[in-house]
């Protein structure tokens, strides 16, 4: 075999080992929770401060968590309006690891001092999805 065809091969071995452990370590994708909230305009503030500074440091700490966001509603540009003045967006590793932090003690504090916010505390739309 001559040199040039021994580096060829390998390259080409390299790489496929490459492919394959990236194959293996694979993980699961992502799963997104929105919370579309109508929140009472004199509890604005009240939400605001407990989401940065009760919720937000909590959810950060549980294993799974990606990101967390609150989203306020600017104007509809498009389509029919939405009822919701905020949206909660939730992303976790897993729908497994978010069931845990949902779960636990901590989630079952600091949850409601967000939810206690909303205009509607029964009903509100909770939506999972999965990344595609």
């Amino acid at each position: 075999m001559n040199r040039r065809t021994y580096l060829k091969s390998i390259a080409a071995a390299g790489s496929a080992l490459r492919l394959s452990k990236a194959q293996a370590k694979e993980k699961p994708k992502p799963i997104q929770l929105f919370v579309e909230m109508q929140v009472d305009p004199a509890r604005e503030k009240e939400l605001l401060d407990n989401f940065h500074n009760i919720f937000f440091p909590e959810a950060k700490k549980h294993p799974g968590y990606i990101s967390l966001r609150l989203l306020k509603m600017r104007q509809v540009i498009q389509g029919q309006a939405q009822w919701a003045n905020y949206r909660f967006e939730l992303v976790f590793q897993s729908e497994e690891l978010r069931q845990k932090w949902i779960n636990s003690p901590e989630h079952q504090r600091v949850w409601p001092t967000l939810e206690r916010t909303m205009t509607d505390q029964k009903t509100y739309p909770v939506v999972l999805y999965d990344e595609a």
